[in-house]
């Protein structure tokens, strides 16, 4: 199997898309956190101490998308035409369910920067919620979907492999 970013060296390197062909690139990805009901419910009410949870994670899942060619190494710096974070509690699970969209046009897809996105995220969740709840988990970080370039549209519902 050749990798893309090992040189002939076997040495990492940053692939060269030059020759590839803009086309407009999207892809959704989500994160999970699981924590106490109380907790869920809190944060719901909009009584965390440190803040409004939700709008404080969504503003810092946007960030984490800018970002994410300064946290990957091999990630293209990528003009990111747009990102959007949205929350859904499940009362049931006792979790928030994050997932972010994002979208370009340009030579390279923007999957990394969808999962940066709720990774960071739900890490700010954790981070304002901790002091009521340090035995939070952060699960099923994962893309969803993704279309645009060569491999054109894949959607993790329509792949078995990916369970």
């Amino acid at each position: 199997m050749n990798l893309s970013h090992i040189n002939e060296q076997g040495y990492a390197r940053m692939v060269d898309i030059s020759d590839k062909r803009d086309t407009t690139r999207f892809a959704r990805a989500q994160a999970i956190v699981r924590m106490q009901a109380e907790t869920l419910h809190t944060i719901r009410e909009g009584n965390i101490k440190k803040g409004d949870v939700l709008a404080v994670a969504q503003v810092a899942g946007i960030m984490g998308a800018k970002q994410t060619p300064a946290l990957i190494p091999m990630c293209h710096p990528l003009m990111l035409n747009g990102i959007d974070i949205e929350f859904t509690f499940d009362e049931a699970d006792k979790s928030l369910i994050i997932h972010s969209q994002v979208k370009t046009s340009g030579k390279t897809g923007v999957e990394m920067e969808a999962i940066t996105a709720v990774t960071v995220a739900a890490l700010t969740v954790y981070d304002m919620c901790k002091a009521i709840d340090r035995w939070m988990e952060i699960t099923n970080i994962q893309l969803l979907e993704k279309s645009g370039g060569k491999s054109g549209q894949l959607n993790r519902a329509d792949n078995k492999e990916a369970d």
